[in-house]
């Protein structure tokens, strides 16, 4: 029942700010005053606020109470990289399958949109790769690659879905497995063929050269988890 209570104050403080009542970085009424709004338990109340918090809706700042966030989608999405993290076998081809969607998207949007300093950043972070086979060192620079594209294509909850969706823990697997199979040299050029798309900014290319790029990386999943 307890429960059932809570997560009624949880809905109830969504729709708050849903409606305006509660702005984003505003400051949340006592919990003593919210639960008698509310007609709940100060308990009841605490863990409503408690779990909006990991949610990234709330905030505690120490000394100065709870406070609506700035609900960034980067925020409120940051537990979709743990469900990246954690899949393995069928989920993760699954996950692979959303991003590819996701990626040819904001890399064929970014295609019209993207900077001189962003191609730049871009030719940087492909050099870096190229320059050495430290899977650790290449993941950095894949991670930011990936990102500056998704910042480029100008959609904020884009690129925090991308950027949930791109397990750091994964992608060392992937280029460690690379590096044993002698196929750095073949996702670097993937690489690169995303870069020249961008560069010619070519929507239609750059779509094509990103879903190339991460249906290789589904194949290379498959071949080492089966069918």
């Amino acid at each position: 029942m307890k429960g059932t209570v809570t997560q009624g104050a949880v809905e109830r403080i969504k729709a708050m700010i849903a409606e305006g009542a509660l702005e984003p970085g505003q400051r949340l009424p006592t919990e003593r005053d919210l639960a008698a709004r509310l007609g709940i338990s100060r308990s009841s109340m605490r863990e409503a606020i408690r779990a909006l918090t990991v949610l990234g809706v709330l905030e505690a700042r120490h000394g100065s109470g709870i406070y609506v966030t700035q609900l960034r989608a980067g925020d409120l999405l940051e537990s979709l990289g743990v469900v990246a993290d954690l899949s393995r076998g069928p989920r993760l081809v699954e996950l692979l399958e959303v991003r590819r969607v996701l990626e040819s998207a904001a890399t064929a949007q970014a295609a019209a949109r993207i900077t001189p300093e962003q191609l730049a950043a871009l030719e940087g972070h492909l050099s870096a790769m190229s320059a050495t086979d430290d899977p650790e060192e290449i993941v950095v620079h894949d991670l930011a690659f990936h990102r500056e594209i998704a910042l480029a294509a100008g959609n904020e909850t884009m690129a925090a879905l991308l950027d949930g969706l791109s397990s750091r823990t994964f992608r060392a697997r992937v280029w460690r497995g690379y590096q044993e199979e002698g196929a750095l040299a073949r996702t670097r050029r993937e690489h690169a063929a995303i870069l020249r798309a961008l560069t010619a900014r070519d929507p239609e290319a750059a779509r094509a050269a990103a879903a190339a790029h991460v249906d290789e990386v589904a194949q290379w999943l498959r071949g080492r988890t089966g069918p």
